[in-house]
């Protein structure tokens, strides 16, 4: 009777051992991002400074790219100088929008006080449009295409290079998705 229960917790421990060998062997960030090629959820939020609506059909016909973000995210700041600096370079190519992701608007404005506010940003109360992008986490960036389209996202704080490579792949026109849309 005791070598059942050895056996058992054996076998147990074996297939524990079979499921987190499979799990540390893939990238996080391979997980299929669903909302690729498919129209960007649409929107209408309220801008934090002013107050006054900023719908995603307004922007219809350019390039977006909208960043999620939270003031209590140290990644967020660390990542906000780029965003920044894309911006004020990429600006006549691109639309920037900035979503406030469960924060309140005062830590906000006192972040963007602090870190700069060269671009729109808006608040999401209950985070009803971060579920509608399947937002996991902050900082996430969405590059939506002229056409409406999602192309692909960037989760993390992204650098001034992938951000470079974004702007270009939106200007570029509509092609098969590469290699850098699925991270």
């Amino acid at each position: 009777m005791k070598w059942r229960v050895t056996l058992i917790f054996v076998a147990v421990c074996l297939g524990l051992l079979a499921v987190l060998y499979k799990g540390f062997g893939s990238d996080p960030r391979a997980v299929p991002f669903m909302l690729q090629g498919k129209p960007a959820p649409a929107f209408t939020l309220r801008a934090l400074g002013t107050g006054e609506p900023v719908s995603l059909a307004q922007l219809k016909g350019r390039p977006v790219v909208i960043n999620f973000w939270a003031s209590w995210c140290g990644p967020c700041k660390m990542e906000h100088p780029v965003l920044e600096w894309g911006a004020r370079e990429f600006g006549g190519q691109a639309v920037f929008l900035g979503i406030v992701f469960e924060d309140t608007e005062d830590n906000a404005r006192q972040f963007l006080s602090q870190y700069g506010a060269s671009f729109p940003q808006l608040v999401d109360p209950n985070s009803s449009i971060a579920v509608e992008y399947a937002v996991a986490g902050v900082p996430e960036t969405y590059f939506i295409d002229a056409n409406g389209v999602i192309r692909g996202k960037h989760v993390g704080p992204i650098d001034p290079q992938s951000l470079a490579s974004w702007i270009k792949e939106l200007s570029a026109p509509a092609a098969a998705p590469t290699a850098q849309q699925q991270q």
